[in-house]
């Protein structure tokens, strides 16, 4: 049996109806603008590796090249939260912590690569140091994070497990 709605709490769900409707299409276009950058992105990095390879330039160019593609990772990783929060109406912390976990390791091998090139340079190498010690922490620290979240899903009841 269905219990009729008072017409009060009808108009107060209309405008809320049409916000979630506005919601879904301005995700939908995030996701859509999102998925062409990761797409021209990444041909973008295979067209900069095939130039790389032809010209003897791999070694020179391969930072480059790795930094692009992950962030290619990166774009499908937010598409993805995006479309997660498409679906359920509900922010998803877990795909947050690995785009930040890509992030962290995508400027830790830049880093990396450029560093020989500060080594005659103490202050400037010992700051980098300090910035990789940081990004190492904060991979730990997402690591954690990622696994406390997944961990407090087997304490939910069977009900809210289906939920999430």
């Amino acid at each position: 049996m269905e219990i009729p709605v008072p017409e009060k709490n009808q108009s107060a769900l209309r405008p809320a109806t049409l916000l979630k409707r506005i919601e879904s299409v301005v995700l939908f276009i995030i996701a859509i603008v999102l998925a062409v950058l990761a797409v021209l992105l990444l041909f973008s990095s295979v067209q900069a590796l095939y130039v790389a390879v032809v010209g003897g330039q791999i070694r020179t160019q391969a930072i480059e090249i790795l930094d692009s593609v992950l962030l290619v990772m990166m774009t499908m990783e937010i598409v993805y939260t995006v479309t997660l929060s498409l679906e359920s109406h509900k922010l998803v912390a877990e795909p947050f912590l690995i785009v930040g976990a890509i992030a962290a390791i995508r400027r830790m091998l830049v880093i990396t690569a450029q560093s020989t090139q500060l080594e005659n340079q103490p202050a400037l190498f010992q700051n980098t140091l300090i910035e990789l010690g940081l990004l190492a922490v904060t991979i730990i620290i997402i690591a954690a994070s990622v696994y406390i979240l997944r961990s407090s899903h087997k304490f939910l009841p069977p009900s809210e497990k289906e939920e999430n």
